[in-house]
């Protein structure tokens, strides 16, 4: 006979430690996101559209992780090796892998590297890319958004928003080769050009591992960067620093805020009896436990329990037979889940043992009569 399931949920409040006050910022936007699900946890002016220098190369990027292989092999086009500013003095018609570039636009931020991907993807014309840029910016619902050159450098109507950027760096970041490249602050690339990051965080801010930083005269000194925290992990974008300490004082302030949103706790109990379950016979029922996992969690947000076991069991039951699951739950997000198994054995009784449990029972219910 199939048994039913029963399904029980507990709300766990957090106890909320202190915390700091927002840090002031000097800056035109900012945005401090969970890296997990892309909840705003703070921000100022974050669908404000103002220029974002080389934070444009994300897009860039994108568009060429998505439509070429690493291995691929650029000719650099002229007018991508003359486009000056920062750069890794490509020539024209030098000839380079896709991953080569990449590492030049991503560590050392060079508009010579962005380009000539854009006219590699774009197929000759820097034009066309940018409408394929513009044209990704909508189908991600990157709405602040309005490209007009691949590299970033100014030009009127260039622009994104805090908002936009932290959206596109955590998508960008699902990509293992961008992973890959981000965390690094040096690499040697082909004609033994040696590469150097403009993220100073990846050295001063034990576990930044990304993502990308710009500065023009307009757009001031911005950075998009995420940190992983002993599984915690924080995406924040400033907009507009006058100067570059201040950038990076400021958004260690804000990933420093951010992180104290989170605290790592047990949220699944080891050996905790979660549930109990019938096993007939007159023997006591069975609890379920769990493995114990923690797990790091927002404290401004409490957690929900849901146990779905067996409401009985059929014996034999068996030490670590799986008979149910608990899940944790923080808002609509599942953040744990554990099979609940039986903490003991309990065999079926032999014939003898049957006949009495009935025979017990029936007594106990002719007595009922009687009284």
């Amino acid at each position: 006979m199939k048994r039913p399931l029963v399904a029980v949920a507990a709300a766990l409040a957090l106890a909320t430690p202190a915390v700091a006050a927002l840090p002031q910022v000097h800056a035109r936007a900012y945005v401090i996101a969970d890296g997990q699900t892309g909840q705003v946890l703070a921000q100022y002016h974050q669908r404000a559209r103002v220029p974002i220098a080389s934070l444009t190369k994300l897009m860039t990027v994108l568009l060429t992780v998505e439509r070429t292989k690493p291995t691929d092999v650029v000719t650099v086009a002229p007018a991508a090796a003359s486009v000056g500013e920062s750069s890794i003095d490509l020539r024209a018609g030098e000839r380079m892998t896709v991953r080569d570039l990449l590492e030049g636009a991503l560590i050392q931020s060079a508009n010579d590297a962005a380009d000539a991907l854009a006219y590699y993807v774009g197929k000759g014309s820097e034009t066309r890319f940018v409408a394929m840029m513009n044209r990704r910016a909508r189908q991600l619902g990157l709405t602040d958004t309005h490209y007009v050159r691949p590299d970033g450098l100014d030009a009127p109507g260039h622009v994104s928003s805090a908002r936009d950027v932290t959206t596109l760096a955590r998508l960008l970041m699902r990509r293992p080769i961008v992973r890959a490249i981000v965390d690094r602050q040096r690499a040697t690339i082909t004609g033994g050009r040696i590469l150097h990051t403009w993220n100073d965080l990846l050295a001063t801010f034990p576990g930044v591992f990304g993502v990308k930083t710009g500065h023009t005269s307009a757009a001031g000194w911005n950075e998009v960067a995420s940190v992983d925290r002993r599984g915690a992990v924080v995406y924040g974008t400033i907009l507009g620093s006058p100067d570059r300490s201040t950038r990076n004082a400021d958004l260690t302030a804000l990933l420093r805020w951010g992180l104290s949103r989170y605290r790592s706790i047990p949220v699944i109990r080891a050996r905790h009896v979660y549930a109990k379950v019938e096993v007939g016979y007159g023997r006591g029922p069975v609890g379920l436990v769990a493995n114990g996992l923690v797990r790091p969690v927002r404290i401004d947000q409490p957690l929900v329990q849901r146990v779905v076991a067996k409401a009985a069991a059929t014996l034999p039951v068996f030490k670590g037979e799986t008979l149910g699951e608990i899940r944790v739950y923080q808002g609509p997000r599942l953040i744990a889940r554990q099979p609940l198994v039986a903490e003991r054995a309990a065999q079926r009784p032999g014939a003898l043992g049957r006949a009495a449990f009935y025979s017990g029972r029936a007594l106990d219910h002719m007595w009922g009569w009687v009284s």
